[in-house]
């Protein structure tokens, strides 16, 4: 989303309550829209309305969060200082903070429009989504400096396929999963989408299937890696507003791998997708813009930054409902960010305010706010635990 100055707050559903085009373009910050959408599957008419939650649950998985537990640091990531480093979307810049001092201690200008920082999947390279300017930055984690881009088309965000193979280029504004090669980023296929704004995902627990949320049309897609195709789309029941019904956004797996978490920008909230059959179970009500899904370091908790509230939900794995909300004095815009590598931290993009939020998560307050460029947006925390990134601003495995 465009800023009308740095600083200004723009609440959602204001910045939301235009016709349907300007919607698309206000709540993503990006160009012109496709007025067409390819030809798609079906809905999947089992999604068509929420099964409340209740009876026997499917046997659960191992913890797939289990190599992220606190300072469980790979030998690759291990000597990284460890920085915070925040995309300033307006200002197409990066600032880089010092997370023991609170202090920017770099600042450097990348391509046009920059999103997301992404650790690669082997963990030796951030990459910087230049969504505007075509390009994705390197940045070096051992020194933190940044390198040459590379030209690649539309990288509003990036994902990584679980085994390495690939590189998924979240083209948006193009309506489409690119295919590349993951260290070279060279093209190697291009899967049109069903739906309208792909942006975020996470993935199965065995690793074969993406589901994606689609922004702009209100969507769910399930995609079949191995075959690059569609295997399903889910419609979302009606919870938003009345032009734009929905506006699903950040994608997180629970950790027995049972069940998908969609934040849900309009409807205000969490939805819970079975992560077999991709039938929509239930929905969570967090908090107006519910935006980014960030799980604790000790699995038990998935922390929901409400955007257009101004608050942080903390939503129980085992209770499938919040059991606390963080709220920022006087209002604020969190929007994407992680958690350090020790759990005690939770940083986030203030999106319409210039600054970055840190949050206690021992004791559920805000404790520092810290000032950038325009448009601060996908900030990553770096280096993380985990023996792999999958892709966004710290998705490990």
């Amino acid at each position: 989303m465009r800023e009308a100055r740095r600083g200004a707050a723009r609440p959602l559903l204001a910045a939301c309550a235009l016709t349907l085009t300007t919607t698309m373009s206000a709540c993503a910050g990006e160009g012109p829209r496709p007025a067409a959408t390819p030809s798609a599957p079906a809905p999947t008419a089992a999604a068509a309305a929420p099964v409340p939650h209740g009876g026997a649950k499917k046997a659960p998985a191992s913890n797939v969060y289990a190599g992220d537990r606190a300072g469980m640091l790979s030998p690759v990531v291990a000597s990284f200082p460890s920085l915070v480093y925040v995309p300033n979307s307006e200002s197409g810049t990066v600032s880089v903070i010092d997370p023991r001092t609170y202090k920017v201690v770099r600042h450097f200008h990348v391509g046009r429009r920059p999103q997301h920082v992404v650790p690669s999947w082997d963990l030796k390279t951030l990459w910087v989504n230049n969504n505007d300017g075509n390009t994705l930055t390197p940045i070096d984690p051992a020194t933190g400096e940044p390198g040459k881009p590379i030209r690649v088309e539309d990288p509003y965000n990036l994902y990584f396929t679980p085994d390495g193979a690939s590189a998924l280029v979240m083209a948006e504004r193009l309506n489409r999963l690119d295919f590349r090669d993951p260290h070279t980023f060279a093209l190697r296929g291009s899967l049109p989408m069903p739906c309208r704004g792909i942006n975020h995902a996470d993935f199965t627990a065995d690793g074969e299937t993406m589901l994606a949320s689609c922004e702009f049309s209100g969507h769910l897609v399930a995609i079949d890696l191995a075959r690059r195709k569609v295997r399903e789309v889910v419609s979302l029941p009606h919870r938003g507003m009345a032009h734009h019904p929905n506006m699903p956004q950040d994608v997180k797996l629970s950790p027995d791998g049972t069940t998908f978490y969609v934040a849900d920008m309009a409807a205000g909230g969490v939805w819970l997708v079975d992560a077999r059959d991709f039938k929509v179970e239930d929905f969570v009500r967090t908090g107006a813009g519910a935006h980014g899904l960030y799980v604790s370091r000790d699995s038990r908790n998935l922390y929901v930054s409400n955007r257009g509230a101004g608050s942080v939900s903390v939503v129980s794995f085992a209770r499938r409902r919040p059991v606390d909300t963080w709220r920022i004095p006087g209002g604020g815009s969190p929007d994407m960010g992680g958690v350090s590598a020790d759990g005690r931290r939770l940083w986030l993009a203030g999106r319409y305010h210039g600054v970055v939020y840190v949050f206690d998560t021992e004791k559920g307050r805000l404790i520092h706010t810290i000032r950038v460029d325009a448009g601060p947006h996908g900030l990553a925390v770096y280096p993380q635990p985990g023996a792999h990134s999958l892709g966004h601003t710290g998705v490990f495995r």
